[in-house]
């Protein structure tokens, strides 16, 4: 495990525990019914599982990062879904703390530690995917208010998020264009329409949307700070929170598929004697297992690079680019040592390989890491 306190080990300990006593037994049956998860939810705020980043002053637990990890692995080891309803709220919240203005983190952040209030973010649209900059989501001033109008697409948790962190032009004739790109705190309210759930092949049980703004009016007092125009600087910091996270979901995914390759593996007997101790398959348990502890090592990198204040961009997008790929070979691998029985539903391993490609496009597609990755090698060396 990383280097935690004695406090965030008893918290990792205790959601694992509670993985392992509520969710796995039961998680199959919710899972196929695509049900939204009320009550691990609730027990998931009982747990304190949404205030795990937001500082003790708001009623949080002001973990470090590296704390922060470990409970999403844990959480994505029984269901990704699980993990996933605490990423985009934990970004937000990362995002008010640092950038927000006083009354904006006491409006928000106590009720957002405690669950009561949970919130999302919303960056991609439909014609735009990863080019956020040609984003044509506009937020108008008009008096003491600013009107939006505009659409965003996949946006997790919408319909269970109160506030909404949403990234939109409010200069669109800036440029370079980011420059004119701001964050505001949106609540739902006229104006804001939500798409019906959209079909995702994995990811079940929370649900996305697409959301549409006509004419929506917010008071001014929406915008995250007070300067216009550091929209998208702001959110490329809460990314590196996000993409940490995610590569997290990945150790989850991956480390649930091994963890059911070798029960398999040791129970399943072929020409006398276990699987495993037949070299094609032992020789696949150990790159599998290989492979994620270089994933977890490389995640655990990052977090201690944010936990010192350095800047992790770059890391981050490692991180989630290593890991994501490595949970999608790990799945596919699990069906492989499973054999038939890894692409029937009444096995677990078919459920890993739904889930693991969420990672490889979620929070900018691996391609995107790959910029960034290259951008900072060239910026850091020069």
């Amino acid at each position: 495990m990383a280097s935690l306190t004695d406090v965030e080990e008893l918290i990792v300990e205790t959601v694992r525990k509670w993985v392992e006593r509520e969710v796995m037994p039961n998680v199959r049956q919710i899972e196929r019914t695509n049900e939204y998860p009320q009550e691990w939810i609730g027990q998931m705020k009982e747990l304190g599982v949404f205030g795990l980043m937001i500082p003790p002053e708001f009623g949080g637990s002001g973990v470090s990062m590296a704390c922060y990890v470990c409970v999403t692995e844990e959480l994505a080891r029984g269901w990704m879904s699980l993990a996933g309803a605490m990423g985009g709220h934990t970004v937000v919240a990362k995002l008010i703390a640092g950038f927000g203005t006083p009354e904006q983190s006491a409006r928000y952040l106590p009720r957002m530690a405690t669950g009561e209030v949970r919130a999302t973010m919303a960056l991609t649209e439909p014609g735009g995917g990863s080019d956020l900059q040609a984003m044509a989501t506009t937020a108008t001033g008009e008096g003491d208010d600013y009107i939006i109008n505009g659409s965003k697409t996949w946006i997790s948790n919408a319909r269970h998020s109160r506030v909404i962190a949403l990234l939109c032009k409010t200069d669109p004739m800036a440029r370079p264009r980011h420059r004119g790109m701001s964050i505001l705190l949106v609540e739902k309210g006229p104006g804001l329409t939500l798409s019906s759930d959209l079909s995702k092949l994995g990811y079940k049980g929370v649900e996305a949307n697409e959301l549409v703004f006509h004419d929506m009016r917010v008071s001014r007092s929406a915008l995250l700070g007070t300067v216009e125009g550091l929209g998208f600087s702001q959110m490329m910091k809460g990314l590196e929170t996000g993409r940490i996270q995610v590569a997290s979901r990945a150790l989850g995914v991956g480390g649930a598929a091994l963890d059911a390759a070798l029960r398999y593996a040791q129970a399943r007997q072929a020409f006398g004697v276990p699987i495993w101790k037949h070299q094609a398959i032992g020789h696949r348990l150990a790159d599998m297992a290989t492979k994620l502890t270089a994933a977890r090592q490389l995640t655990l990198f990052a977090a201690e690079q944010y936990d010192a204040g350095h800047r992790c961009d770059m890391e981050a997008g490692m991180a989630k680019l290593f890991a994501s790929e490595m949970a999608m070979e790990i799945a596919l691998d699990a069906i492989r040592i499973h054999g038939a029985y890894g692409y029937s539903t009444d096995f677990d391993a078919e459920r890993y390989f739904r889930d693991a490609p969420l990672m490889i496009v979620g929070e900018g597609t691996n391609e995107i890491q790959r910029n960034v990755i290259v951008q900072q090698l060239i910026g850091r060396s020069s």
